[in-house]
């Protein structure tokens, strides 16, 4: 099992141990990336980056991975390969955004 199925493993026992599934629709989940991905934003609104590590990084922290967590949890429920989807997503943007044009 790769280490990102072996996390993903772990979300969804913490999520149905709590019976928490029956709330993580794919619309729910991915409202919550969005929600979870604003917070985010509020450690940084206002301040600089440097600053806002400085001040925040531990809610960063957090705040990361929640939105990790979401989307792991929605990938799963999808049944989506995480792996896949992303060095998918690398090539087609590489297509899009080659080396050296700007």
């Amino acid at each position: 099992m790769s280490d990102i199925q072996s996390l993903i493993q772990s979300i969804n026992e913490f999520r149905d141990e709590r019976n928490w599934r029956k709330y993580h629709n794919p619309k729910d989940l991915a409202i919550s990336i969005s929600i979870e991905a604003a917070e985010l934003l509020e450690d940084f609104q206002w301040i600089s980056s440097e600053e806002a590590l400085i001040e925040n990084k531990e809610n960063i922290r957090e705040e990361i991975a929640d939105v990790l967590i979401y989307s792991l949890m929605l990938c799963s429920d999808l049944g989506l390969d995480v792996k896949k989807i992303v060095e998918e997503k690398i090539l087609k943007n590489g297509m899009k955004y080659p080396v050296g044009d700007r």
